[in-house]
């Protein structure tokens, strides 16, 4: 099982090999194979150990005496930290050489004691120093007892810190005392620990880690903004069962810190912990990775909408069921392709004022009038009184009153004869029936779980139709179905607001099929028009929108729900 994710240790044995000897041995190989943090990892071992074996630790600086090749193992750990190594080597040079302080090229025991101990930056680099603690105030049930004075944590409140990683506890005035560092991994009991999680005995063997076989290790980013309090309690539950450096929360600096770090490891799987734009930003974040290979992604719904969790069956939101249930599903899904778009806008008029567009990239949906007008005065009022929509229920009731005003105004009315559409080359007509919005489908969920294409009927036709790149023809699309993965998108037409309501409930079953295409230009060409991409809503003055496939991402289908479930609903 890949969920836990803790390391498998294997036992060598060095028979006839001292520890002391058997840890130069190690180091030597580091050196030889060019290791940037392994060759210290044993240096606070051996600095301890110095008093049982004297000069063991000047024979272990004797390995890399020269200033510049301990400056050179620094360069390799600060890139493998994602540092901004373009000017740090001048930098460490001149921290390397005020601690060498006799000017010999080296640097002894002596003066490392008195200059490098102190200094945080070249401990980092070096591997002695692997962050901070994450604190967090406790009450503890039981006698615990300081980490740092050894005393008891007393009092009726919060007694004392507790580590969210490691779990090392202090008081509170004793956590400026020179805590141990931070190991940054910790289990449930310490009696599985064996010795203390920041220190290796110099009288334990040595161990070598081995990967899980056949395992996919998992990496979850969190946005703890998303489903009010929600995030927050599952960023927790995470940190808990999983080993904290696979777990992320997007408020510190979004994916590329996690992705970074992961960057070397092969066949681990992504799950997203957020709405429709939290996925989209972990998409986008992939991208600018350049990975060879892109892991693929799971989502965990969290807030309301969450149409791409819909259609890949993770369901329309957390309901509060046990994770590990839903790493067990994560471990059983199926890899799904899923479509990606490009989208340009041209003004007309580059000088007229307009909105920013807000997305470069469609995941879910492209969509013009109706609905993306109720989106954007919904989306305006947020803005303007936030206090105002601070639940889920006062978020529905106002979508409500919005929808309400935007039927008796009909503000998109006569759609047709404000823009014209164009699927690769071929005009669509727009006259069959007034429309007061177009809805362009990547995948068959959009308003928070509504099907606008609707069910196809089943044809032997279905298969000649597949290799056309434009299909406009109202008996033909009929049969054609919805897929996340064949580089096509659908082109849906939606008469106004009460329409939309009937298809919600199932009233209706679709709205009216237009098209299905590959590649979709749009003019809009008297007046602005509110559009959205993916529930993110803006102004658009007239335009040229071109919209083209950019590449698929690899997304992972939650296996179907068994009927006999009750708790966990999808």
């Amino acid at each position: 099982m890949w969920t836990q994710f803790w390391p498998v240790l294997r036992i060598y044995n060095f028979s006839g090999c001292s520890i002391h000897n058997v840890l130069i041995l190690r180091c030597f190989k580091c050196i030889a194979l060019g290791a940037s943090l392994t060759v210290l990892d044993y240096f606070c071992a051996l600095v301890w150990m110095d008093t049982v074996t004297p000069n063991l630790t000047r024979t272990l600086l004797s390995l890399f005496q020269e200033v510049d090749r301990i400056i050179t193992q620094m360069m390799r750990a600060a890139d493998y930290l994602g540092w901004d190594v373009t000017e740090l080597r001048p930098v460490l040079k001149d921290m390397m050489t005020a601690i060498d302080v006799d000017d010999s090229g080296t640097v002894t025991l002596e003066e490392w004691l008195k200059g490098g101990m102190n200094n945080a930056p070249l401990l980092v680099l070096l591997g002695l120093k692997d962050g901070q603690h994450i604190w967090t105030m406790k009450h503890f049930n039981k006698p615990t007892y300081c980490s740092v004075c050894e005393s008891m944590l007393l009092g009726l409140g919060k007694q004392g810190l507790s580590c969210n990683c490691c779990k090392y506890i202090v008081h509170s005035q004793c956590a400026n005392k020179n805590p141990e560092p931070c190991a940054r991994t910790f289990v449930k009991s310490k009696q599985e620990i064996g010795v203390r999680n920041t220190m290796i005995a110099f009288n334990f063997p040595l161990v070598y880690i081995v990967p899980v076989p056949r395992t996919h290790p998992l990496l979850v980013f969190v946005n703890p903004k998303s489903g009010g309090k929600q995030g927050e309690r599952v960023l927790r539950k995470f940190q808990y069962l999983l080993n904290p450096r696979q777990v992320y929360n997007l408020s510190d600096g979004g994916p590329a810190p996690g992705l970074h770090f992961f960057r070397n490891l092969c066949d681990y799987r992504i799950l997203v912990c957020g709405g429709d734009g939290t996925v989209g930003w972990l998409l986008d974040a992939l991208d600018k990775e350049n990975l060879q290979v892109n892991p693929s992604v799971a989502v965990l719904p969290l807030g309301t909408g969450n149409d791409l969790a819909r259609c890949l069956r993770w369901g329309g939101g957390y309901d509060g069921s046990d994770l590990k249930e839903i790493m067990k599903e994560i471990e059983g899904s199926e890899l799904v392709p899923m479509d990606r778009w490009s989208i340009q806008v041209i003004p007309n008029d580059p000088h007229e004022a307009g909105d920013p567009v807000p997305n470069e990239i469609i995941n879910n949906y492209f969509s013009i009038g109706v609905d993306a007008s109720i989106a954007h005065r919904f989306h305006s009022m947020r803005e303007k009184h936030p206090q105002r929509f601070n639940s889920r229920m006062k978020n529905k009731l106002k979508y409500f009153e919005f929808a309400t005003s935007e039927t008796l105004s009909s503000s998109c009315k006569r759609l047709k004869d404000c823009l014209t559409i164009e699927c690769c080359g071929k005009p669509l007509d727009l006259t069959r029936v007034s429309l007061e919005g177009i809805a362009v489908l990547n995948i068959p969920s959009m308003h928070g779980g509504s099907n606008l294409w609707g069910e196809s009927k089943k044809s032997d036709g279905v298969a000649g139709l597949e290799q056309s790149e434009v299909i406009t023809d109202p008996e033909a699309l009929k049969i054609v179905s919805q897929d996340i993965s064949d580089k096509r998108l659908e082109v849906v037409g939606l008469e106004g607001v009460i329409e939309m309501g009937q298809i919600y409930t199932g009233l209706k079953s679709a709205g009216h099929r237009l098209a299905q295409t590959s590649q979709i230009t749009i003019r809009l060409t008297s007046k602005a028009f509110p559009m959205q991409i993916d529930g993110e809503p803006w102004m658009q003055p007239p335009c040229t929108i071109h919209i083209t496939h950019k590449n698929q991402a690899s997304m992972l289908m939650a296996p179907p729900t068994k009927p006999s479930s009750f708790f966990h609903l999808k």
